[in-house]
């Protein structure tokens, strides 16, 4: 049974905040993969493409983490509250919008044994 937690974080920020968003986005990444249990976190940007033209937010952040348990650690460790609280919560943060999502790749009634 796979325990990995699949984290979709996007952000649309507000307008001409683009960059900083990405920025400081960007720096909340070392820490992160300082975590034992931190298997990838990576902050991208959308781009223009002709054969991936849907429309989303336009900075979304990709993390596998080994475990419900670790990914919830890493949602309460400061610089995360902080980065919340700062930029999206904030009416003057940088962020208009949020949207982040957690997934399993277990499929529905899978009956491997646990180890």
């Amino acid at each position: 049974m796979s325990q990995k937690i699949y984290c979709t974080a996007s952000f649309k920020p507000k307008p001409g905040k683009e960059e900083a968003v990405f920025k400081t986005l960007q720096s909340l990444e070392p820490n992160a993969h300082r975590e034992d249990a931190c298997l990838l976190y990576t902050v991208t940007r959308q781009i223009e493409n002709p054969f991936a033209d849907g429309t989303g937010f336009p900075i979304v952040f990709h993390e596998i983490w080994a475990n419900r348990e670790a990914f919830e650690a890493h949602c309460q460790r400061k610089e995360i509250q902080d980065f919340f609280a700062q930029n999206v919560e904030s009416p003057d943060g940088d962020i208009e919008d949020a949207n982040v999502c957690v997934y399993t790749d277990e499929p529905w009634n899978f009956d491997a044994p646990k180890v």
